[in-house]
């Protein structure tokens, strides 16, 4: 007997030997089943929409039922909480101006201004509350008089609470303030109300936040818990990192985490900034792509729709699909995803890269002129736009200046050379042996030594230790046009000239990846098929850039909330 027809699954022999009944039937199963599907999911959305409307008037009513201010109407009382901020009211619906702390030094002592800031600390005596107000980088002190007023402060401002002070701008006594940044005036606070209240127990203290690891908690801080550093009679808290990135948008708002969250906004603004004068133009490669694109196994698998996928490595194929698509220059800041179980102080599993990718008329080294040019740019930019945030860094890492050359091309060392002068200081390593993370530093220390820089390139690496879309050298094919850029005897770009002749490509691809690697990637060897300019480029791992220029311990400190085998939150 054949059997119950029962859909999609029923096999196709049975179909055809099916009565015009037994079609109908199916027919008509088939109907009722998408029908039914259809109503699930009518259903689904109707009980979804129900929700988030009984939601929506939960959270209304408790709104209304809370007795605080309202920001768009002025309080009667000095003091306060305001309702949860709703938009109730256009932009200015109060009539306030509200000041930012970074400008009060700019404003006429006696004048009154509103200022919204978070209550960096309090400090309450018999009479008055002396309040640290911060906005980012910027601190002030707000005096709190009144016997009401300075109560009230005590028992309900918590730190890190967010406020409105209204205030007239007075001169300090002494003439400074020396604990804040904002220093020559102050705040005589009349008014204050709570924008958004802190819990008072908080993860951790900025101030222990930003303080120092030190030796005592290994290399990388990596130990949990706290340790204590005795300052005299003093022992002060100090917090690891673990316990800082498990917290990590509070640890943000220590000034020197956050401007390095601001320096590297930068790097990225400058990098893009260069790249458009010349010529460049912005591209977004997609980040789920069939096959490895660095012809390795450390990626990251995932099913996509029934098929296997993984995230890029960088967006190497696409950058130099699109020179074979006659864009000439292009450049991408995006995610780079890889899956090695690196515990080191430089690797972490997902970065942001900077890429780059330019057409060549005669000699690779027009790709090296960009890169010089272009990091030139960013570490002069660094200095003149971010001297205030870099000055907040080196307070807390106190470390040397990063040294470059200005002025002149900056320093390049071909791999030979390299060699001989790790061999001169007692490495023993081979000619084409590739140099691991103890000889990068050591040869970092060996060129500050003989030619006072931070930042060199290191070119003609051998060609077996390269991807194998390089271009391998004209005049010896053990070594290759490819290139390393360091800072402070780390790497922190790879690079090279790429094949662009299509035969000399699958000879490469199939030796290096093998005929199912070179398959995952046939869409990439296509493109050349079709003519193809000479070319070549970069990939830059923009957190050890950040590192590096400005010498921090390690690469999760540069991180918004990094990745690494370990850590997938916050």
């Amino acid at each position: 007997m054949d059997p119950q027809p029962t859909g999609e699954g029923v096999p196709a022999r049975s179909r055809a030997n099916m009565t015009e009944e037994e079609k109908r039937a199916l027919k008509e199963a088939k109907k009722a089943a998408k029908e039914a599907a259809k109503r699930e999911k009518a259903e689904r959305k109707a009980a979804a929409a129900r929700a988030a409307a009984e939601a929506s008037s939960k959270a209304q009513a408790l709104v209304s039922g809370i007795e605080y201010l309202s920001i768009n109407d002025e309080p009667s009382s000095a003091f306060g909480s305001y309702r949860v901020i709703q938009s109730k009211c256009p932009t200015a619906g109060s009539g306030r101006t509200f000041v930012s702390v970074s400008k009060l030094e700019g404003v006429t002592v006696g004048e009154q201004v509103w200022v919204r800031a978070r209550v960096h600390k309090i400090v309450v005596t018999s009479q008055v509350a002396f309040v640290t107000l911060r906005r980012s980088l910027d601190t002030v002190q707000a005096v709190l008089e009144g016997k009401d007023l300075f109560k009230w402060a005590r028992k309900n401002v918590t730190a890190e609470s967010i406020v409105d002070v209204y205030a007239k701008v007075s001169t300090p006594e002494g003439g400074r303030v020396e604990k804040c940044s904002v220093s020559t005036v102050e705040l005589a606070a009349s008014k204050i109300y709570i924008v958004s209240r802190a819990d008072e127990k908080l993860p951790m203290t900025l101030d222990d936040a930003a303080r120092p690891l030190g030796d005592t908690a290994g290399s990388d801080g990596e130990a949990g818990g706290e340790a204590n550093e005795q300052d005299g009679a003093i022992t002060r808290p100090r917090v690891t990192r673990d316990t800082r990135l498990d917290a990590r948008v509070v640890d943000l708002r220590v000034p020197a985490h956050g401007s390095l969250m601001r320096v590297q906004s930068g790097v990225c603004q400058l990098f893009r900034e260069f790249l458009y004068a010349q010529g460049f133009t912005e591209i977004h490669s997609p980040k789920l792509i069939a096959g490895a694109s660095e012809g390795g196994a450390d990626v990251f698998e995932l099913s996509y729709f029934g098929r296997k996928a993984c995230l890029a490595q960088s967006p190497q194929l696409y950058k130099q699909m699109a020179i074979c698509g006659d864009f000439g220059r292009v450049f991408e800041i995006g995610p780079v995803f890889r899956a090695e179980k690196s515990h080191t102080h430089r690797h972490m599993c997902e970065f942001t890269g900077l890429d780059l990718e330019m057409e060549i008329f005669e000699h690779y080294n027009e790709i090296l002129d960009v890169l010089d040019g272009m990091f030139v740019s960013i570490f002069d930019g660094l200095e003149k736009r971010y001297a205030k945030e870099l000055a907040v860094v080196r307070s807390k890492w106190n470390v040397r200046k990063f040294k470059y050359w200005t002025g002149k091309p900056n320093l390049r060392l071909k791999w030979p050379e390299a060699i001989e002068m790790l061999r001169g200081a007692g490495v023993e390593i081979g000619d084409f042996e590739d140099i691991n993370t103890e000889k990068e530093k050591l040869l970092g220390k060996l060129v500050f030594e003989k030619y006072d820089t931070d930042f060199f390139m290191l070119t003609h690496f051998p060609s077996n230790i390269r991807p194998f879309y390089t271009m391998v050298d004209a005049t010896d094919g053990r070594y290759s046009n490819s290139y390393d850029i360091m800072m402070r005897g780390e790497e922190i770009v790879s690079g090279a000239q790429r094949i662009h002749d299509v035969e000399l490509l699958q000879v490469r691809a199939t030796a290096m990846l093998g005929e199912d690697g070179i398959a995952s990637i046939k869409d990439y060897v296509e493109a050349f098929k079709y003519g193809a300019a000479p070319h070549g480029g970069a990939g830059i791992g923009l957190e050890r850039v950040v590192m590096l220029f400005l010498g921090i311990e390690n690469i999760r400190e540069c991180s918004l909330f990094p990745r690494d085998p370990q850590r997938l939150t916050p």
